[in-house]
């Protein structure tokens, strides 16, 4: 990379960073809850601390991601694994064979990016540091240290003033100003404070101020065009060193690619593709380049150099097997082929220069990876593929070399080497071209995002200016962007203006069109159906809705499912027997052929034993395949992940794939689960001598500080009895403070009392509204008509809410929350799967049975606080059974997280649910079934594929070491043999892909799915 020559040094940062201390990290307001899917709890601490794609702090650990090229089958994978973790500074490395990629945690003041890359090398592969996505936002950092010129200081008690403001600032950890140089160096939390801020207090105090530099930095990958020459090059190399904010930049003059490392604290990325292209007169046109697209070509560019080598020795084989084969029987070219020339025949010249080239040249990859892994002390398909090979051409090598010394004419196998590699390559094509179908939901994914957006442009007092189109990667939050009938909405945001119908089901599943008006939020990458938008960006790059799916995808496709580590350990030592069944086979028939144990004419013509052995021996070689083992668990993983993030189920890794089609119970929580979620006040009774008005005035104003869906429906039965003219609309678009002003009492010392209710003081009095237990609590007696009024309610499913004034009971309020339409279906769907329902609430026992009777639930756990639902999870967990636990994933973390399978449902736009193992986008129980039961069908399918795997190599190899011969006399040539192995590898990738064609049960059909 060419420097930048405004490139200035910081001191480094000398705090905690990320590893401060939990306290601080929880009070994070936007934590990522995607970034990683951790099988552990060592894990989840571990990766507590890292800090993705900045710095790090004295304790903070990072994360990157490295592309691995060469490897073929799961002992390569292992092999990589075992030198990342051989590193010092590495504390985990996860190697997916199928991504071509590792994800690498490491200490950076112990090892460094190339560090790691070296380690890789020396394995016997290629690596690469791979991007990170663009993000338009900063990533979170625990402080920043930024260096501020300050202008008109004059003596020392200018210095100490200005560092006593700075130093006072919220959120400021260290000030330090130096009169000389004129610069002030600020370490700051820019979760409390930002530059602008700082730079504000600086002018407040009569001194000039500017940001210089930040420690921060992000990179930006651009594709270029207009790059004719070395002028052009250099014309924009010019350019990038004068830009303010550029640290770094390197650029690939034959492909275009532009790489700029830049502090976002100075210039954003729009400046920046903004700042080059003015700068350049419109000679440059710039266009960032997504991540994932470039992984997308990567792995297209697998498959057409495997092509092209199948290609090359496909055409070389072909004059190859037409001089073995047919030119023999056409009188012309067999007397040109015994032509001698030297001590052979122009055939055997022939036949040795083809298939040296093809041996050497095009088959040069399997020699280098069979050293790379023989070196680092592991074998893999290529030693199999490297062995076979070598032993039939330099035994055909030797052949010949004999026949020209003694005269004695052996048969060669040229041929078969030839063959051999070029069916190899046939199979590895096709499995590579297999192998990318299984990432088309992930590419389905990423395509969702829109190419441009339509930027509008603000000018004094909001008034529009006009528009412009850019690119959807340098979307900022804030910016006022515009959507058009049919397009894509380009990033998450809210309606600012307009109204439409939205479909979002390519993101969360749900099939029909949801209408979106002024402040409705809306979710990037779904499509705008009717009417023109106008959207405020809110979330964008790596925060978006649409981002954090794909890297949840990501993650899991890169995770190892339990079931995987027989694979792994059949692979360790699969191609060690093979090598060994193969010289038994070759020591078998030679000794057999040595002793008379079978007749002369079975050799072929002017063979001997060791030939005839030999050829057996080379056949078990090459029919071996680890490959299909290896790619049994990773490909169905990956089709299922995807396929489930096209049904709106995401699923957070292979384990809990895996976990799923185990469960035996499935634990719901009521309210918002099984019932919508959306409380509506049904009774109103009053038991004293207030009047109503005044009752609900006074319920009202003591639960409009609650948080609570009960709280909500009481306030809004209120404010309906006092000004029923009010529409819904209008209460769910105003603020709150606006919807409660003017008719609400005042209220203080509000208390929230998780399963009991709320307490505040109204007119310095104390009202209580809550259940039984809270009356009991606080010695307000309930009378034997009110106690007969609640149970009423509570049979017929609906909660009753007790009021307490002053210590004497006014009233009683009867909410009702209505059933979701689906579960009673769902519920009998479980049933007849073997999957045991329950429902846990903290809800009075006589709502809960009522409410478990509609849905068909006969276990019920009722007046159950927060923490007690995951000690019933345990103890249903204490026999072995898998329980899976669905909730709304706010209050129900505890037991989300002590569940074998946790499943947030309904989560939308939040999608950040960190203790859950499935998110279920939709508020639709019918996504557990699907969660389910695509569970159990992706295991059955890995099970068929390790059964095809073990069953092709269980009977494929006695056949290619002649165990049936003396029955049937057939022989497996080499070449056969290799087709075999080829294909038996895009078999299995072919059949994890019919995953892909899944569909989730319906409605009509829940009913239909039996005991597995």
């Amino acid at each position: 990379m060419a420097p930048s020559r405004r490139d200035l040094q910081l001191t480094p940062i000398t705090g905690d960073g990320l590893g401060s201390s939990a306290a601080e990290i929880g009070a994070m307001e936007e934590v990522r809850l995607l970034d990683s899917y951790n099988d552990d709890d060592e894990s989840a601490g571990l990766l507590s601390k890292i800090e993705e794609g900045g710095g790090s702090g004295d304790s903070g650990l990072r994360k990157i991601q490295v592309g691995v090229t060469g490897m073929t089958c799961a002992a390569c994978s292992n092999s990589v694994e075992g030198a990342l973790m051989s590193v010092n500074g590495v504390f985990r490395a996860s190697v997916a064979l199928l991504q071509n990629r590792a994800d690498v945690v490491f200490d950076p003041n112990l090892v460094k990016e190339e560090d790691i890359k070296e380690a890789i090398e020396d394995a016997g592969f290629e690596a690469e540091i791979l991007a990170e996505p663009v993000a338009s936002g900063t990533k979170a950092q625990a402080t920043l240290v930024g260096q501020f010129t300050i202008g008109g200081m004059t003596c020392a008690a200018c210095v100490n003033s200005v560092e006593g403001i700075l130093r006072d600032l919220p959120g400021v950890k260290r000030a330090v100003v130096a009169l000389s140089t004129s610069l002030g160096e600020v370490e700051y939390d820019p979760n409390v404070i930002n530059k602008d801020d700082i730079v504000n207090a600086i002018e407040d105090a009569g001194f000039e101020g500017s940001l210089v530099q930040s420690n921060q930095q992000d990179k930006l990958m651009l594709s270029v065009d207009g790059i004719l020459n070395e002028l052009d090059a250099q014309v924009l190399e010019g350019i990038l060193t004068r830009l303010n904010g550029v640290r770094q930049f390197r650029l690939d003059r034959i492909s275009g690619e532009l790489e700029i490392v830049f502090d976002p604290e100075v210039v954003s990325s729009r400046s920046l593709v903004d700042g080059i292209e003015g700068e350049g007169y419109g000679k440059f046109k710039l266009r960032v380049m997504s991540p994932y697209e470039r992984l997308t070509s990567k792995d297209t560019g697998e498959a057409s150099n495997m092509f092209r080598r199948f290609i090359s020795s496909l055409s070389l084989s072909i004059p190859l097997f037409f001089i073995q084969v047919i030119c023999p029987h056409i009188a012309l070219f067999d007397t040109v082929l015994v032509w001698r020339c030297g001590p052979f025949m122009i055939g055997d010249w022939l036949k040795w220069a083809l298939v040296s080239v093809i041996q050497f040249v095009i088959g040069k990859r399997f020699y280098v990876a069979a050293w790379r892994a023989l070196r680092n002390g592991s074998t893999n398909m290529d030693v199999l593929v490297a062995l076979g090979t070598s032993a039939s051409y330099f035994y055909s090598v030797a052949a010949l070399l004999y026949g020209a010394v003694t005269g004695f004419w052996s048969p060669t196998y040229f041929d078969a080497s030839a063959m051999l590699i070029t069916f190899v390559l046939l199979g590895k094509y096709l499995e590579s071209l297999a192998k990318g179908k299984t990432s088309d939901a992930m590419k389905k994914l990423v395509q969702l995002t829109p190419a441009t957006a339509i930027l509008l442009i603000e000018g004094k007092g909001g008034k529009l200016e006009g528009e412009r189109e850019i690119d959807a990667l340098l979307i900022q939050p804030g910016d006022l962007l515009k959507v058009l009938p049919g397009g894509k909405i380009p990033a998450d945001g809210v309606v600012v203006w307009g109204s439409s119908y939205v479909n979002e089901s390519m993101v969360t599943g749900e099939s029909v069109p949801v209408s979106k008006e002024v402040e409705s939020p809306v979710i990037g990458g779904t499509i705008n159906m009717h009417g023109a938008l106008h959207m405020k960006a809110t979330k964008v790059g790596s925060d978006a809705v649409l981002s954090q799916i794909i890297s949840l995808v990501e993650t899991a496709q890169m995770s190892k499912a339990p079931i995987q580590k027989f694979a792994d350990y059949v692979a360790s030592i699969f191609v060690p027997v093979v090598i060994i069944l193969a010289l038994f086979t070759l020591i078998g028939w030679s000794i057999g052929g040595a002793v008379g144990a079978y007749p002369d004419e079975w050799l072929p013509k002017n063979g001997t034993h060791f030939v005839f052995s030999l050829m057996f021996s080379i056949s078990v070689v090459v029919i071996a395949c680890p490959c299909a083992l290896g790619l049994a668990t990773p490909t169905a993983v990956m089709v299922a992940t995807g396929v489930g993030a096209t049904n709106g189920v995401l699923i957070k890794g292979g384990d809990a794939l895996e976990k799923a089609h185990k469960v035996k119970y499935v634990i719901f929580d009521k309210t918002g689960t099984l019932t919508q979620g959306k409380a509506t006040v049904t009774t109103a009774k009053v038991f004293s001598e207030m009047d109503r008005g005044e009752f609900l005035t006074l319920v009202a104003s003591a639960e409009a500080s609650s948080e609570h869906p009960l709280a909500k429906a009481i306030v809004d039965y209120a404010r309906h009895f006092h000004f029923f003219d009010e529409s819904k609309d209008d209460g769910e678009t105003g603020s709150k403070e606006t919807q409660n002003s003017g008719w609400l009492l005042d209220t203080s010392d509000f208390s929230a009392l998780p399963g009991k209710g709320i307490q505040c003081l109204v007119n310095e009095k104390l009202i209580l509204v809550g259940n039984r237990k809270l009356m009991s609590e606080n010695a307000v007696t309930i009378p034997e008509h009110v106690e007969k009024f609640v149970e009423e309610l509570e049979e017929s499913a609906k909660t009753g809410v007790i009021v307490a004034y002053n210590g004497e009971l006014v009233g009683v309020m009867g909410i009702a929350d209505p059933l979701k339409r689906e579960a009673a279906v769902v519920v009998q769907g479980l049933l007849r799967m073997g999957v045991r329902p329950i429902m846990v609430t903290g809800d009075n026992w006589r709502t809960a049975r009522a409410v478990a009777r509609e849905v068909g639930i006969e276990d019920v756990r009722a007046e159950v606080m927060p923490a007690g639902k995951a000690e019933v999870i345990r103890s249903l967990q204490k026999d072995g059974s898998t329980v899976a636990m669905v909730g709304d994933g706010i209050n129900d973390s505890p037991a989300l997280a002590a569940a074998d399978v946790g499943m947030a449902i309904g989560a939308g736009t939040d999608v950040a649910i960190e203790a859950a193992d499935y998110v279920l986008m939709r508020n639709n129980l019918e996504d557990v079934i699907t969660a389910i039961d695509l569970s159990r069908q992706t295991l059955t399918r890995i099970r068929l594929n390790y059964v095809f795997a073990m069953a092709y190599n269980v009977v494929s190899i006695p056949i290619a070491a002649g165990v049936f011969f003396p029955l049937l006399r057939v022989q497996l040539p080499p070449w056969a043999a290799g087709a075999c192995m080829a294909l038996s590898s895009v078999s299995v990738v072919c059949s994890s892909l019919l995953l892909r064609r899944y569909k989730k049960p319906r409605l009509t059909t829940i009913l239909e799915i039996t005991k597995e």
